[in-house]
């Protein structure tokens, strides 16, 4: 089946149901909301407790919710499948989806210490931080794409990148960085997972796996849910790399509750249309930007001259997205004029959702990130971020157009 039949179709029967019933298969996968799961033999209970603390998909028995949950496996499986993984594993959140890729690749199966991560900027500030800060007792390099062979160590677990990046939209040739680190591997003590962060993209526009990544992971929340009502995260890996992420999730408890599981899989049936819709307007959006005389710069693939990024945006993504950056003429003040001033456009964190959104990332999303870092990276006080949703284009840009005006004459 093509993409936009199996967004609908994924997930649907392939767990468990129920069966049959005299009044029908329901039509529409149900929400199992039940913490705890009985059992008819004390054989069946513990192979299934076997089973899922092996790092299984499912068992006979969930046994109990931190363990499995039949609608989150649903999502799961459609997910897999968009991506073209053989699994997929969901949490409560991104950032702890990224958590429990750093703890897997950092310990993996094999018992060897990997505490080293080699990593390119920007990424999303919660993940900046959680890398720099070593909380977890790893250590991070961060390197320009074409460094990261040279970064790598014996002891390094995870190579990471975020392409199209958060805030900048810089993209980050996914087949190079995998060429790299295989070409070095045996300088290792082990495999080293290579991880993209693919939020941005989507499945519809980007499949990191297909690239030779062995994880793409999503902040669920963002454009997967796409109606900024559910929180996720969620890794389309291995399974190799799922079943230990599901032993991790098991552990520390950062299971997707299945209300946001239900809403998640509900989003992915219209993920395909609301992508390119949305793609369409922050196209136009941003040529208009582009061109206005109070701008001074627009960070958006649709326009970038870059050869690189032209031939990435030919053979790795499918589009160039709905999430620009910009920079107006006047500094903090006149960017943050701009936000005040506007009447149509949120102003909130988060992206992806059918309302569009803007935002001052140094103040928000990465003001966890040392000054001189985010700078470094490409993320000003000035730079604003709009995630473009599903309005009528024209009445964005007469929002937008009217706040730059305000914030020309306030400047005066």
């Amino acid at each position: 089946m093509r993409f936009d039949t199996r967004a609908i179709r994924s997930g649907r029967g392939t767990v468990r149901d129920g069966g049959v019933s005299e009044r029908g298969t329901p039509h529409v996968p149900g929400i199992d909301l039940s913490t705890t799961y009985g059992f008819r033999t004390s054989e069946m209970v513990a192979d299934s407790m076997d089973a899922l603390l092996a790092g299984d998909f499912e068992a006979p028995n969930s046994v109990y919710a931190r363990l499995h949950n039949p609608t989150v496996a649903g999502f799961e499986a459609a997910l897999a499948d968009l991506e073209g993984a053989e699994g997929a594993v969901a949490f409560a959140t991104g950032m702890a989806s990224i958590t429990a890729v750093l703890m897997a690749t950092s310990a993996p199966p094999d018992g060897a210490r990997r505490p080293h991560v080699v990593a390119v900027r920007p990424v999303y500030g919660g993940t900046d931080h959680l890398f720099t800060s070593g909380m977890l007792g790893t250590e991070v390099d961060w390197v320009e794409p074409d460094q990261i062979a040279s970064a790598i160590r014996t002891d390094t677990g995870l190579v990471f990148v975020e392409t199209p990046a958060n805030p900048t939209l810089t993209m980050v040739d996914v087949r190079d960085v995998v060429r790299q680190v295989r070409a070095v591997e045996g300088r290792a003590e082990s495999p080293i997972a290579v991880a993209v962060d693919s939020t941005f993209a989507t499945p519809v526009l980007q499949n990191p796996i297909a690239l030779g990544a062995d994880m793409a992971i999503h902040s669920a929340t963002k454009f997967l849910g796409g109606h900024g009502d559910a929180m996720g995260g969620v890794v389309a890996t291995s399974d190799r790399w799922a079943r230990q992420l599901r032993q991790i999730r098991m552990i520390t408890g950062g299971v997707l509750h299945p209300l946001a599981g239900y809403l998640l899989h509900r989003g992915l049936q219209t993920l395909p249309l609301r992508v390119r819709a949305q793609q369409e307007g922050a196209q136009l959006l941003a040529e208009r930007l582009a061109g206005h005389p109070a701008v001074a710069s627009v960070h958006y693939p649709g326009l970038s001259g870059d050869p690189v990024e032209r031939r990435l945006l030919a053979t790795q993504q499918r589009g160039p997205g709905s999430v620009l950056s910009f920079r107006v003429l006047g500094g903090t003040k006149a960017a943050q004029a701009v936000i005040e001033s506007l009447r149509l456009i949120t102003r909130a964190v988060s992206l992806g959702s059918v309302d569009t959104l803007i935002q001052a990332p140094a103040l928000l999303t990465h003001r966890v990130v040392e000054a001189d870092d985010r700078v470094s990276a490409g993320v000003p006080d000035d730079l604003l971020r709009l995630s473009v949703g599903l309005e009528d284009v024209d009445d964005l840009w007469q929002d937008l157009e009217g706040a730059l005006r305000m914030a020309r004459q306030s400047a005066a």
